[in-house]
């Protein structure tokens, strides 16, 4: 079964042709790897899948349908596209909270995403002074909140030391070991490589690769080979 599907998607900007014709499909219950050098589309794609970049062509659907007609998305798709659009005179509490009421969510939410992301001690700590790290991992707790059978994430590693890089190997393992989905864009090969069950490439737009990594090549090896 496939959570997500993007089908002959395109996108251009002006005279620049940021994605071109892409196709590929992610399988549910998988952590699959979304690789390509910088500007190869990656952000692009994310973004229409989203729905927040109209495509020139195509269709980018999650369970079969577009971001913007989903019941109740929050609860379907978490997103981490921008880990530091907080406002820094918020606490962590006061954020995740904001974003629970306006989605309607449960009360128990907050604390427990908290607890998922290990950001409980931080609670009551405004964002402004908080590293890269915890901000990430604020912005995981936002996408969690809805309790989504799918998460997609732009470089959710940035900024982490190599203990946060381990938990958030273990914990988007366990994620998709329950069933649910995770779409990781990522530059960070030698840490997705101990993760990814399936893995897409593209450069200049385009698809060079898609399936799930087996053999002897290691991520690297098979990244330089079809991306470089």
């Amino acid at each position: 079964m496939t959570s997500i599907r993007v089908s002959h998607l395109r996108k251009s900007f002006g005279k620049v042709l940021a994605v071109d014709d892409l196709s590929f499909e992610v399988p549910s219950g998988t952590v699959t790897a979304f690789l390509g050098p910088n500007g190869a589309g990656k952000t692009t794609t994310l973004r229409m899948l989203l729905g927040l970049v109209t495509p020139t062509a195509g269709e980018a659907t999650i369970a079969g349908v577009p971001y913007r007609d989903l019941d109740r998305p929050l609860e379907r798709v978490g997103a981490v596209l921008e880990a530091t659009a907080f406002h820094p005179g918020l606490t962590a509490f006061t954020h995740l909270e904001a974003v629970r009421v306006a989605a309607g969510l449960g009360g128990a939410r907050v604390g427990q995403v908290l607890q998922q992301v290990d950001l409980e001690s931080a609670a009551h700590r405004r964002v402004g002074g908080f590293s890269l790290g915890m901000r990430q991992r604020l912005a995981l707790a936002t996408a969690l909140l809805g309790e989504p059978e799918v998460l997609i994430l732009d470089e959710p590693a940035n900024g982490l030391d190599p203990l946060g890089m381990r938990w958030l190997r273990g914990f988007l393992r366990a994620y998709a070991l329950d069933g649910n989905t995770v779409l990781i864009s990522t530059h960070v090969l030698a840490e997705v490589e101990q993760v990814a069950d399936h893995v897409v490439i593209i450069s200049d737009g385009r698809l060079r690769w898609s399936g799930s990594p087996a053999g002897g090549s290691s991520l690297e090896e098979l990244y330089l080979e079809v991306a470089g």
